[in-house]
């Protein structure tokens, strides 16, 4: 034990033990009002930062709150490092994706009818409406599952239409397309290609049919490449890990968190590569070349020559 005559340790002997130099320890004394005032405002920018990360109840990394601000009436500019320190420090993480563990839906039923590959992977070449992905995914809800079919536009990642079934039968997949041209008939020309894998339901004779009868053309990946649809692999991977229907029992339950989600991604979940914007809000951007926030400019991808 270490004493003195009034049993009380000196500054200096305290920074020995402590391996600090006294000017070290005196400054940090005379900083503590600051760290306090520090620590208030951390505490009100991580109040800032929960609200964008809790908005519509759809978890956000670091980015994703950024673009959130940015976003907000009015925007609020704040640095992705600092969203990033703030998190840690108050331990707000948001689920990182996982490698989805299932392979693609069992595609039981075969054809001749492939396609040839005419995109090979160059989803952002063409343009808004000029390629359009569309895949199937299952969601198992209670003791049940669903299927969700989509239409993406490879270019703004929009979700152009989409049909929730309790069945696989051939008709939701045609209903998707039939509501793509409902929807969106005027922006899609007879050079929109409309790209799948190689399931039974899009090489059946029916979803071929009704591609030439809306003069769209068809193209397909390469049998087992997922790289080749990676975008909307991506789409539903992001929707499954922030949508929750585990308590559904119903169908009709599960498609009102569908609907929600969808049109949450749409219109207000943003994208970093799409200029921070929605998918919507960047197909305006491409057609008008007005961006349509009030802080910072990005240079309109159309002008790109």
């Amino acid at each position: 034990m270490i004493r003195q005559e009034d049993n009380m340790l000196s500054v200096k002997m305290l920074c020995e033990i402590a391996n600090v130099s006294r000017s070290g320890y005196y400054n940090w004394v005379a900083s503590e009002e600051n760290r306090i005032l520090k620590e208030e405002e951390d505490r009100k920018e991580f109040e800032i930062i929960l609200t964008a990360y809790n908005y519509k109840g759809y978890n956000k990394g670091a980015r994703g709150i950024y673009m959130r601000l940015l976003h907000m009436n009015p925007p609020i500019i704040m640095n992705v490092k600092k969203i990033r320190r703030l998190m840690k420090k108050y331990n707000l993480f948001c689920p990182i994706r996982k490698a989805n563990p299932y392979r693609r839906m069992s595609k039981a039923l075969k054809t001749n009818n492939v396609a040839e590959n005419l995109l090979n992977r160059e989803f952002k070449l063409h343009g808004p409406r000029k390629v359009l992905l569309t895949d199937i995914t299952y969601l198992p809800y209670d003791r049940a599952r669903c299927y969700l079919s989509t239409i993406l536009d490879a270019y703004t990642k929009e979700i152009l239409s989409y049909v929730l079934s309790e069945t696989l039968e051939i008709d939701f997949v045609l209903e998707t397309v039939n509501q793509l041209i409902d929807r969106h008939g005027i922006s899609v020309t007879a050079e929109t290609l409309v790209h799948s894998d190689q399931g039974c339901h899009y090489t059946s004779y029916s979803f071929i049919n009704i591609l030439k009868d809306k003069e769209l053309r068809q193209s397909m990946s390469r049998r087992g490449n997922c790289w080749d649809n990676a975008p909307q692999e991506s789409f539903f991977g992001h929707m499954k890990d922030e949508i929750d229907i585990s308590n559904c029992k119903t169908f009709n339950e599960v498609k009102v968190i569908i609907d929600d989600w969808i049109d949450y991604y749409n219109h207000e979940r943003y994208q970093w590569d799409l200029a921070k914007l929605s998918p919507c809000e960047y197909y305006e951007y491409v057609k008008t070349g007005i961006y349509p926030l009030k802080v910072g400019t990005s240079k309109n991808p159309s002008s790109k020559k």
